[in-house]
């Protein structure tokens, strides 16, 4: 296991490798002094063999959020390696490999987030000195999010305050950009910057990493033409992200290109005179002009509203759409009502798309999503007001996703996959069958060994199970003499030996896969 993990770590040394055990994910050596440190945790240590004890330190499997969000919060990286085959069925050491890194523009876990702010990661690609010109991309992988643009360097600080990004990719090199040196208050910046090797940020490079990405030959649709360096930027993001996530599946929505020109820019100054999100000296959220006006029913909502006061509209076909929605609501009490009952139902539909593709969603989640998507409909209704058309073709009602969910999902499933009770009875055949064997594994172990016992004559004959070979029928050596020739000898014990018949092989490899 030692040579295991030593391989394992030497490809994330950067990062605090969580190594799952059972129950557990322990940290080794420098990782374990840095992990009880950072965590309060205690710091204890392991035979490794040969008189060789190693620094260890762990923490329970379903407290990993918990444990996550507080190495996250602190700046650290975070790979996490899962086992990825079956302790039960595996021969000697169990596979394992790192199945995402976290960092701070990656996280996907609810723990982690604000429910109403978006958890930007961005990346910056600087052109020659003589155009004194720049490429942003951003991504919310919570969302799909993602969006690009040039503009001149001078500007970047500004627009890195306006997104609030979490992290920041940035090429390699001796010195730090000396764009990042400080925010346009001259303050701190409040991202994590991370440099990566500069070869995907390449045009050419990343160019192919979005081809590859959305599966498609061209970028043309996406209104590329001629920003390479917004290219740059985006195809950075795509590379590192398939680093990170690795087993997860990403869903980005089509890049967009857009020009900082189209709204209103507000530096930090400007943000903080106006009390937009912190208010005071201490910075209170409670008192800023957020927070009073924020009577948003849904997370969705909250992150939408953040980004309007943020970033004030300058077009004035857009203000006059928006104030149109506005001014419906407002002049029609009973229809705002209605409204504000029927998105409290909503939940954070947005992150949870992200979590299906991710394969993280709790099966909870698949229901919320089906509750909200159902209130579709009645809210397409109250929009029926002039020049509202184009808000109400954006709200579609995906009646055959709400169907499947509610033919496949227990009406009131578990809190994790796996845990049983997610599909509904009915649905899958086979799972029923599969549900069944493990359900009664209890009984047909009692039913089988009873039956070869009278088949046999021995009464002393067992049936049992362990990790290494599976079921088995135990059988005394004094009896040997009466084993049916259709026994399999599967292992040979001092003072017995234990077989398997066919029936029996082939009900292990249904409750195995059951489990």
């Amino acid at each position: 296991m030692r040579r295991q993990y030593l391989k394992i770590k030497g490809e994330h040394p950067d990062a605090i490798l969580l190594f799952r055990m059972g129950d557990f994910y322990e940290t080794f050596d420098d990782d374990a002094v840095l992990a009880a440190k950072e965590l309060e945790i205690t710091l204890t240590s392991r035979s490794m063999g040969k008189g060789l004890r190693v620094p260890l330190a762990g923490v329970p499997a379903n407290s990993l959020d918990t444990y996550l969000a507080r190495l996250i919060k602190k700046g650290h990286k975070v790979a996490i390696c899962e086992q990825t085959s079956d302790p039960a069925t595996s021969k000697g050491l169990v596979d394992r490999e790192v199945v995402r890194v976290v960092t701070p523009g990656t996280v996907i876990e609810s723990a982690l987030l604000d429910q109403k702010t978006n958890n930007y990661l961005a990346a910056v690609s600087v052109g020659s000195v003589a155009e004194g010109r720049v490429g942003l991309a951003y991504v919310d992988i919570t969302t799909g999010e993602f969006l690009a643009t040039e503009l001149a360097l001078h500007e970047l600080p500004l627009e890195l305050e306006r997104i609030e990004a979490a992290e920041v990719l940035v090429p390699e090199s001796d010195d730090p950009p000396p764009w990042a040196g400080h925010g346009n208050n001259g303050a701190g910046p409040n991202y994590e910057l991370t440099p990566v090797e500069p070869r995907i940020f390449h045009p050419d490079e990343a160019r192919q990493a979005l081809l590859s990405h959305y599966g498609i030959l061209t970028l043309e649709s996406f209104g590329c033409e001629g920003k390479d360096l917004a290219v740059a930027a985006a195809g950075a993001i795509v590379e590192y992200l398939a680093r990170t996530q690795k087993a997860a599946k990403l869903k980005l929505a089509n890049l967009s290109i857009y020009a900082t020109g189209s709204f209103m820019a507000l530096d930090s100054q400007t943000r903080r005179n106006l009390e937009l999100f912190a208010a005071g000296r201490n910075e209170s959220k409670e008192l800023s002009l957020l927070a009073a006006l924020d009577r948003t029913k849904t997370p969705m909502g909250g992150r939408l509203l953040r980004q309007w006061l943020g970033q004030p509209l300058l077009d004035l076909t857009e203000l006059e759409q928006r104030l149109d929605a506005v001014d419906h609501f407002y002049l029609d009490g009973l229809k705002r009502t209605a409204a504000i009952s029927s998105l409290g139902k909503v939940a954070d539909l947005e992150r949870i798309a992200g979590r299906i593709v991710s394969g993280t969603v709790a099966p909870r989640e698949l229901i919320a999503l089906k509750d909200g998507l159902a209130a579709a409909p009645g809210l397409r209704e109250l929009l029926d007001g002039p020049n509202l058309e184009w808000l109400q073709g954006q709200l579609l009602p995906l009646s055959d996703v709400c169907s499947l969910i509610e033919e496949s999902i227990a009406p009131d499933p578990v809190g994790a996959v796996g845990d049983g009770n997610v599909i509904r009875p009915g649905f899958s055949t086979e799972m029923d069958e599969l549900k069944n064997a493990s359900s009664n594994a209890r009984q047909f172990i009692a039913g089988l060994e009873q039956r070869e016992r009278e088949r046999t004559s021995i009464k002393g004959l067992k049936v049992g199970y362990n990790q290494v070979f599976g079921y088995y029928i135990e059988v005394t050596k004094s009896n040997i003499d009466k084993v049916p020739e259709d026994y399999i000898r599967r292992q040979t014990l001092t003072n017995a030996e234990r077989y398997i018949i066919p029936e029996l092989k082939e009900y292990e490899s249904l409750v195995l896969n059951a489990r």
